[in-house]
């Protein structure tokens, strides 16, 4: 089971500009073949950045979808339309979808459902606020996010967990390891009463915050299987080495 290091650019470049962004990228990660490597771009930027992917090692990703496959439903995206673009993963229940589209766990189930329907894999994001973390709320949060999100899924060999607490979201404040071991380890546990042995396949991966200077660090935490970037993300020299984080560590123990 590969890592997998997922970029979610969020409402960021252009075209154009996610383009010269890949130009610089790609040569940067061309022989990195023991971990996944994954970008959503904007919806407007699927069908470019996808050509570009196409012969390449990256996975494509989306940053949301419909839960219709068609229908008189203006402005949504559905599965099958990504399907056709060839991408890989689509992002579900961001934080930013639950609290300014306001997205419940029910959507985002059906969403969810549609998605594996469509043949896609999908990144499940769970986490909480900080007023729940403060509450002492974590794990009731992170429980009932898995439980309502997963409700009806039986097979979840195509589904990849993102922990991404939301006040560590775009802050630069990252939590700590042991708030970060202490949750994967709870979200494994979840997963495991879920689904028993089937549970050991799915990843879990960290959001929020991360950067070249923590990644490591982050990666060495049990149960870490990945992350999911943003705003570091947008950089083409900062995710490359996000993605690369070791190079770095044998670098200073060189020096």
């Amino acid at each position: 089971m590969q890592n997998l290091f997922m970029a979610n650019w969020k409402m960021h470049k252009t075209v154009k500009e996610a383009l010269s962004f890949l130009e610089k990228f790609i040569p940067s990660v061309k022989e990195v073949n023991d971990r996944e490597v994954g970008i959503a771009p904007a919806f407007v930027c699927l069908e470019s950045v996808g050509r570009v992917l196409k012969n390449t090692n990256i996975k494509l990703g989306a940053q949301n979808a419909f839960y219709e496959m068609h229908g008189a439903f203006t402005g949504e995206i559905s599965p099958v339309m990504l399907k056709e673009l060839s991408v890989h993963y689509v992002i579900i229940g961001h934080s930013e979808r639950r609290k300014y589209f306001s997205e419940t766990d029910e959507i985002i189930n059906k969403k969810i459902k549609a998605c594996l329907n469509a043949g896609l894999n999908v990144i499940l994001c769970i986490g909480e606020t900080l007023d729940e973390r403060q509450s002492n709320k974590t794990f009731d949060v992170l429980k009932s996010q898995l439980t309502f999100g997963l409700e009806g899924i039986d097979n979840p060999e195509a589904i990849v967990i993102a922990y991404e607490p939301v006040w560590a979201i775009g802050t630069g404040i990252v939590a700590s390891e042991a708030q970060i071991r202490e949750a994967h380890e709870f979200i494994r546990k979840k997963l495991t009463e879920l689904y028993s042995d089937e549970a050991n396949f799915v990843r879990i991966l960290y959001g929020g915050s991360v950067t070249p200077d923590n990644i490591y660090s982050i990666m060495n935490i049990p149960e870490v299987n990945g992350v999911l970037v943003g705003g570091a993300s947008l950089d083409p020299v900062k995710f490359s080495k996000i993605i690369k984080y070791e190079e770095k560590n044998r670098r200073e123990k060189n020096l």
